[in-house]
């Protein structure tokens, strides 16, 4: 599994399994901070790199010497200390490592079960280390892996039936305790794809038309707007329109918070969902009496019947992981025979040249094309056969390698 000597394949990260959701803010990475990681990660010489950050989970998927080398580059770029990592992290090593981006990629490991965004974010991140040169071929085929697995569970499984993202959760969650929804107004603070996916999931099931945007950037809420006849207003327009609001939906990607108590002079009851990592809404909002706040962790927590039915896939999805795993860890296990038959070829060359050397001294007609033709097609067919032996011969490859080997007199570079 290693790509050097001296490097294995590690995942770290937190999750909220362990981490709530103000830890996790610590943890979080902007889009500036990741690609910073990525640099510096190419400047420390680490080969393969794939950096995720998303509202329940930062992971780092990549080679290194020791894991420490990237929970370092996380802590780096993020307001998040070792000693705090170290209290709700995991770090997963090879084919633990491996199986574990599976479980995530598919949406096993998901706050909310069967939550299919993940697998977005994970393609986007590739995107982004390929970009910078930092996807090697096992990365990349793993990443493909991933991908295979998690749109074979979608097709054939209904894992990602009912309430599948904090999203969805969100406005399940409105219709589920606010009377007259339709007649209430709602604000949208922040467009990015929670914002985006929130707006759809209200106009589709709300059949609410008081819905107001407002984000940072004023073009990205009246792209969202326009596909659904929204209202956009200006962000100096925020505490006016919080305060004209019954519900007010928080979905920014600031790293610190952007609503306070002091924004808001309204005396009727008001709803706030926030959900965003970090938090962007200030716990003091709480001291009024008439405001309600949710957060994501909040939502995540509530069952619903869907979430029952749901569960009944998790063997099949499993089934699906475990069959494209098998898939991967067997195109993994031929790689560490390639420099072995690459070793045997480069010998069998090596000794073919010597003897066309000899042979040419001595005959004077001596045929170079096609000597050299045939030489070539018998060491062809040699190093197939020893591929063939090691590809079929899984229980004792590692001993058949040695005595290749030894045989041989080779000297190759591991893979272990």
């Amino acid at each position: 599994m290693q790509q050097q000597k001296s490097t294995h394949f590690y995942t770290i990260g937190l999750s909220y399994l362990k981490a709530d959701a103000e830890v996790r803010g610590h943890f979080s990475l902007s889009d500036t901070a990741k690609n910073n990681l990525l640099l510096q990660a190419k400047d420390s010489g680490i080969e393969s790199l794939v950096v995720i950050s998303t509202c329940n989970r930062t992971e780092l998927y990549g080679f290194a010497e020791h894991p420490y080398q990237l929970i370092h580059l996380l802590c780096e770029n993020t307001k998040g200390t070792v000693e705090e990592f170290q209290e709700v992290a995991y770090v997963y090593k090879n084919k633990e490592a491996i199986n574990h981006i599976f479980r995530v990629g598919s949406g096993l490991d998901s706050q909310i079960l069967g939550d299919f965004e993940i697998i977005s974010q994970i393609k986007v991140s590739a995107r982004q280390s390929k970009k910078q040169g930092l996807l090697n071929s096992f990365t990349e085929r793993l990443i493909n892996s991933v991908i295979q697995a998690s749109k074979r569970i979608k097709t054939e499984t209904e894992l990602s039936s009912g309430a599948t993202s904090v999203s969805f959760a969100s406005v399940q969650y409105i219709m589920n305790n606010v009377q007259d929804i339709a007649d209430k107004n709602i604000l949208l603070f922040g467009t990015g794809k929670i914002g985006r996916n929130t707006c759809e999931n209200l106009v589709k099931h709300t059949k609410n038309s008081h819905i107001t945007l407002i984000n940072r950037t004023k073009t990205k809420a009246e792209e969202v707007a326009g596909k659904f006849n929204l209202i956009v207003k200006d962000y100096v327009e925020l505490q006016s329109e919080i305060n004209n609001s019954d519900i007010v939906i928080v979905a920014t990607g600031a790293q610190d918070p952007t609503v306070f108590k002091n924004l808001i002079s309204t005396n009727r009851p008001l709803l706030i969902l926030d959900l965003s990592i970090p938090k962007n809404v200030n716990e003091d909002v709480k001291d009024l009496q008439n405001v309600s706040l949710v957060h994501m962790d909040d939502l995540a927590r509530i069952t619903d019947d869907t979430l029952v039915k749901r569960k009944a896939y998790i063997p099949q999805a499993e089934s699906i992981i475990s069959e494209i795993m098998g898939e991967f860890n067997a195109w993994l296990d031929t790689l560490k025979f390639v420099p072995t038959i690459q070793a045997i070829k480069h010998k069998l060359t090596h000794l073919k040249n010597s003897e066309l050397n000899s042979q040419r001294k001595k005959i004077a007609d001596f045929n170079e094309d096609q000597a050299e033709l045939i030489s070539n097609n018998i060491i062809q067919k040699i190093t197939n056969q020893f591929a063939h032996h090691l590809r079929e011969d899984n229980s004792s490859s590692d001993e058949s390698i040695e005595l290749i080997k030894k045989i041989f007199q080779l000297e190759t570079t591991d893979n272990v």
